[in-house]
């Protein structure tokens, strides 16, 4: 069950929490907050929501950074939404390269199965906020709620074109605008 029998919403990392990076983000120094994306997550807390992150982190696969310096960086990334004045309840990540047959590597739904595991809750109707097609993918395959933001590669996706199936995703400027609309 999730913590107090709270909502539960789902975000991806890079490019909806913390700025995206071609080079990925390999340190505490290089992840800087996507503008809002604290409070937003803060807010969402407060209102009562159970936050968990889903994120794709091939860098470890390629050695570009270890279990050790994710684990830090999360712990940043925890450390600030605590001085906020909330709290994410859980990262979940694959470690695994885009060539693994994993299933937890997005698009495929692995990680939002292993949150729906850990909290024991229905996640059907849940919202996935993502900036890449994987995301919403992911998230339609598990039967959540794709929301597309245009920080990161959301415009990128946009431009790209989503498929008739995502063509309905809500899409919002970044996290705090999709937070802002939830709550008001």
């Amino acid at each position: 069950m999730t913590p107090g029998g709270a909502r539960l919403i789902i975000l991806d990392r890079d490019g909806v929490i913390n700025e995206d990076s071609d080079a990925f983000i390999k340190s505490v120094a290089e992840c800087v907050p996507v503008a809002g994306s604290i409070d937003a997550i803060a807010r969402l807390s407060k209102a009562g929501y159970t936050v968990a992150v889903a994120t794709n982190q091939s860098g470890i696969a390629r050695g570009l950074l270890s279990e050790t310096t994710l684990s830090q960086i999360h712990g940043y990334l925890s450390g600030l939404v605590e001085k906020a004045g909330g709290h994410i309840a859980g990262f979940f990540y694959c470690p695994h390269g885009p060539d693994t047959n994993c299933s937890c590597r997005k698009p495929r739904p692995g990680l939002l199965y292993q949150i729906r595991d850990k909290y024991g809750s229905e996640i059907c109707g849940v919202p996935v906020v993502g900036d890449s097609l994987r995301d919403l993918q992911a998230a339609k395959t598990a039967g959540c709620t794709p929301v597309l933001v245009r920080s990161g590669k959301g415009e990128q996706t946009l431009a790209t074109g989503l498929p008739p199936e995502l063509a309905d995703s809500p899409q919002f400027a970044n996290l705090a605008a999709f937070v802002d609309d939830l709550l008001n």
